[in-house]
Parts: C-alpha cells; structure tokens; sequence
C-alpha cells in the first residue's frame, strides 16, 4: 500500500526476488480486499495517502527499483481524478501498468490494464478479458476478498485449463496464496504468483522481514 515507507519497501521486494511490484492505491471501500489490505488502505488514508500523494509516491519508487510497477486500485478513485488524467499521470510516474479491481473488461476498454478472471468467469468473459489484457491475466483463485488460506483453492487448476484453451497470454494466481507451499503448488499451474495480504504482514515488521518473506516464496518456486 502506498505510504512514505514504500520506497523502502519496495527495493526490499526487489532485493528479495520479486519480478514485479504491485502498489495499492488506498480507498475508503476496498470491495476485493481483506482485512489486512483494509488496515493498510485505513493507514494510508490516515497519513494522508490522497491520489496526487500516492503518485509522488510512486514516483519516488520509480526511481528506487528497476522491476515493473502496478498500481491498484478501484473505479471511483480514477472518476474523482479524471481517467484519462489519472492514466497520463500514473504513466508519467513509473506505472508499468494498472489493475482495477472493480472494473469489468468490457467497461473502460480505453484504459490498459491487467485484467482479472476468476472460477465464475464465463468462457466467453476469460476471452475477452485476454484479448484485452496489458501483458498477463490475474487469476482470482478464490471467490470473496483478498486474505490467506488455509489450502490452496481447488478452483485455481480448473480455472488454468481453461483459460489456457483461450489464450497464450501468462497466467499470474493471486488471491490466497501466502505460503511457501501454496506459491509452490500455484507456480505448477500457472505461470506466476501474486501474493498481496501476507507480503503487507511481513512489511509490518520492517524492509527486512519483507525481503526474507519475498526471498524465501521466490526459492519455493525454484
């Protein structure tokens, strides 16, 4: 989540393998997300992480790691902003690209961004979702928000082999995944993982605990 403490935490990451960084943009009505993204959008809000603070902020890890940056966030933090606006100014600042978790394929084409699929997504919409996507798929492996699981979900392989029939684009699992043992089990699948709650935990305790958290997901994947 962004804050003044991201930079830090971002070259942390990096030093500790991740392939990319995914940056949320805190809003008050995070739909997707669980408990512990919603206490780091709620300290972020309270440290006074508006749009405009939250760009700079991304700025300031552009210019601190060398791996891709996705911001995320939801609809109506771009309708306050201005979309168009919003995506000149999210380039300008480092984004790589851009998730928006409430926001379906088909609404808002104009705006590239990863696109999100999930075990109730039809054929039709993992299609279009696909045709439309900015460089790989998110799959949602669970219903319900963000959090870790006890197990990795039983939807997520279906789900792969499915989408694999549809498209060659890769295929990056999130949503659940928090372990070791889970990264591990998603990577056979599919052909990355994401891994937003339980990283947030390890940044708690510091840029050190989260570049060994990172590190050791990355050596499961091995």
């Amino acid at each position: 989540m962004a804050g003044p403490d991201t930079p830090d935490l971002a070259r942390a990451a990096e030093a500790g393998g991740a392939d990319l960084v995914e940056i949320g943009f805190p809003f008050s009505d995070p739909l997707a997300d669980g408990p512990v993204i919603r206490r780091a959008a709620e300290r972020a809000l309270a440290q006074g992480m508006r749009t405009a603070e939250c760009l700079e902020c991304l700025r300031a890890v552009r210019e601190s790691v060398s791996v891709p940056l996705v911001p995320m966030t939801y609809a109506s933090l771009l309708e306050a902003y201005g979309w168009e606006q919003f995506v000149a100014d999210a380039r300008a600042a480092g984004a790589s690209s851009l998730i928006l978790a409430d926001v379906p394929a088909d609404v808002r084409p104009e705006v590239r961004r990863v696109q999100l699929v999930a075990p109730t997504s039809t054929d039709e919409r993992i299609a279009l979702a696909a045709r439309s996507t900015d460089g790989w798929l998110y799959l949602v492996t669970v219903a319900g928000t963000t959090g870790a699981r006890s197990e990795l979900s039983p939807a997520l392989a279906p789900l792969v082999e499915r989408t694999r029939t549809l498209t060659d684009v890769p295929l990056y699992a999130g949503f659940g995944i928090s372990t070791q043992e889970q990264a591990a089990a998603a990577a056979e699948l599919a052909d990355g993982v994401v891994v937003g709650s339980a990283a947030l935990l390890a940044a708690e305790e510091g840029p050190a605990a989260l570049e060994q958290f990172v590190f050791q997901l990355r050596a499961s994947l091995a």
